[in-house]
């Protein structure tokens, strides 16, 4: 159903494009002016008022996937059991991972921050994970990610702006379930 009323819209804004269009040759033609200039300048406003911020948008997002966004093991799970012998098989998953300020408690030794910042210009939103050791503060494992879009202003799961949506930078969904994997793989007994 949303299908068919957003190509019924596009295809009214279309129809009134066309007509704002030839308008303007006629009226360009009829008082001697660029007709050619004046149809694709028209055109080229018609054709800006809803999608004028699909290209930086897209760029911006390409930007930041190619130059921030990834998956980054900093110690892996062997390296940390050989400095930490005996405490792995010690840890007991907490049930349930209750959150402190975006950090999920996985068991007395690891947590899992969640951070979400923006919306930065052009609608772009930066998500990161880390897996930190809580006794040492380091972080074992980090991964970033970029979303764009303007979420669902035009109701619940109708983006209003549909073609600026996207949820991942290209390797995200990949990223993504190689941090869930890395987590899981520290995160001890259950209970």
């Amino acid at each position: 159903m949303f299908g068919l009323a957003v190509i019924l819209i596009m295809g009214v804004y279309l129809l009134i494009s066309i007509a704002v269009v030839c308008g303007m040759v006629r009226t360009a033609r009829k008082n001697g002016r660029n007709a050619k200039l004046l149809g694709w300048s028209a055109a080229l406003v018609m054709y800006l008022i809803p999608f004028w911020d699909w290209l930086p948008t897209v760029a911006t997002h390409q930007y930041y996937c190619a130059t921030e966004a990834g998956f980054w093991v900093y110690k892996t799970v062997d390296q940390w059991k050989q400095e930490n012998p005996g405490v792995m098989e010690t840890l007991v998953a907490n049930k349930g991972a209750p959150s402190a300020n975006g950090a999920y408690i996985l068991n007395k030794r690891f947590n899992w921050v969640v951070k979400k910042g923006g919306a930065f210009p052009f609608n772009r939103w930066r998500w990161e994970q880390e897996l930190v050791d809580v006794k040492t503060g380091e972080v074992l494992a980090r991964y970033v990610d970029f979303s764009t879009g303007n979420g669902n202003i035009g109701g619940p799961d109708v983006p209003l702006k549909f073609w600026l949506q996207s949820e991942h930078c290209l390797d995200g969904e990949r990223n993504n379930s190689l941090m869930r994997q890395f987590k899981d793989s520290v995160k001890g007994e259950q209970p």
